[in-house]
């Protein structure tokens, strides 16, 4: 049985592209979604969250089938600002096709792989039947905001409701450069950290009546640059710390400021947690201020911590999948940021295998059409052998 044009991979892409949502803003991107999951049998619960301080998210979980196993795809309908549109050669939202390649914000973050996954599901199908399970989908609309109100309080509500999930591949672009380069089984964490250092202001030609925060400071942000994290460890490149800020706000230079503020960012693999890490930087401070009675408040903000799906039974499921339609077989990483996996592992085995991300986030936003076809002969397949119908 043919699969319906709106349903093919490329025609829903385009269809998703040309609602403007960029977080956390939906715009009817979900209920594009929604109708075509419904089309397919799918049983769908669109809900908004919201939290304090925050904007109200709308997100979609969809089921077809009640019975375990439960397989999960969870990708995210929201986008980034375009930016300058002048700097687009062609309309970031009219999905528009041009010598073989589909153009648009979310043309590679994400919406095509959530097509490629629909129309996989129509034809796994046509083809197959009900799988011997249940299909599911997570979307959200809050992946590229702050990550408040959308696939962490999901999963919640899915807890509530008694419902599991028993694997789930998120369509983040996880290839460099080809279509089957990387399948991405983990991800680092992240900690965001302010220090404010605290003396007492002064004149710059009687230093011995003020305490400048900003020697202590420099000498606080040597002692965590001096040395590496670590090297590394079996899954994940060594930690990384970058410092993004160092701002005193003086604008006289014949004044010593009674504060000094910086923040850098820890990315970190599995030799440390955000715990861990927060304790050996007030170490690591203490020593540089010598003991003596420098005052400094340390804020940290973590947005996730590192985790990794072992190499095992899901991984190779996603690996021979990928050989067999593209012939190439991927590196399991750990590299790149973070992603709404970071929430999922808590309740599955998960891991992340979408299109090529060269353009995500740039102006003229691209992919080729041929790979968005085959990413969904790919999902096809990986549904397939997790059914064991193929």
């Amino acid at each position: 049985m043919p699969t319906p044009s709106s349903l093919e991979p490329i025609a829903l892409a385009q269809a998703l592209i040309r609602r403007p949502s960029v977080t956390p803003v939906d715009a009817g991107a979900l209920n594009v979604l929604r109708t075509a999951l419904e089309g397919l049998g799918f049983d769908c619960h669109v809900m908004t969250f919201s939290a304090p301080d925050t904007e109200d998210v709308t997100n979609l979980y969809a089921r077809l089938g009640s019975e375990a196993p439960n397989f999960c795809f969870a990708g995210h309908t929201d986008v980034v600002p375009t930016g300058a549109v002048e700097n687009w050669d062609l309309d970031p939202f009219a999905g528009e096709i041009v010598d073989g390649t589909l153009f648009g914000r979310g043309a590679s973050d994400m919406k095509s792989a959530i097509a490629a996954f629909v129309s996989a599901v129509a034809r796994f199908r046509a083809d197959h039947g009900e799988p011997a399970g249940s299909i599911s989908l997570l979307i959200t609309g809050d992946e590229e905001g702050p990550a408040i109100n959308g696939t962490r309080k999901v999963l919640d509500w899915l807890t509530e409701r008694g419902e599991t999930i028993d694997a789930c591949v998120v369509g983040e672009p996880t290839n460099p450069a080809v279509l089957g380069d990387m399948i991405k089984i983990g991800r680092r964490g992240s900690l965001n950290a302010t220090v404010t250092v605290h003396g007492t202001q002064g004149h710059t030609a009687y230093p011995h009546l003020a305490d400048n925060p900003v020697h202590r400071l420099l000498d606080m942000l040597q002692a965590i640059t001096t040395d590496p994290l670590d090297a590394g460890s079996d899954h994940f490149q060594p930690s990384t710390l970058q410092i993004s800020s160092v701002d005193v706000g003086n604008p006289a230079s014949n004044v010593i400021p009674a504060s000094a503020v910086a923040r850098f960012n820890i990315r970190f693999n599995d030799h440390h947690t955000s715990q861990s890490l927060t304790a050996w930087l007030d170490e690591k401070f203490t020593a540089a201020l010598g003991g003596g009675a420098a005052r400094y408040d340390l804020a940290i903000h973590v947005t996730g911590e590192s985790f990794l799906t072992p190499p095992g039974p899901f991984s190779d499921l996603l690996v021979a999948a990928v050989e067999q339609v593209t012939g190439r077989t991927p590196e399991l990483s750990t590299t790149g940021g973070t992603s709404d996996a970071r929430f999922i592992k808590n309740h599955c085995p998960v891991a992340e295998f979408g299109l090529v991300g060269q353009t995500m986030h740039q102006a003229n936003e691209n992919v080729a059409c041929a790979d968005i076809d085959t990413l969904a002969e790919i999902y096809q397949v990986v549904l397939e052998k997790y059914f064991a119908t193929g």
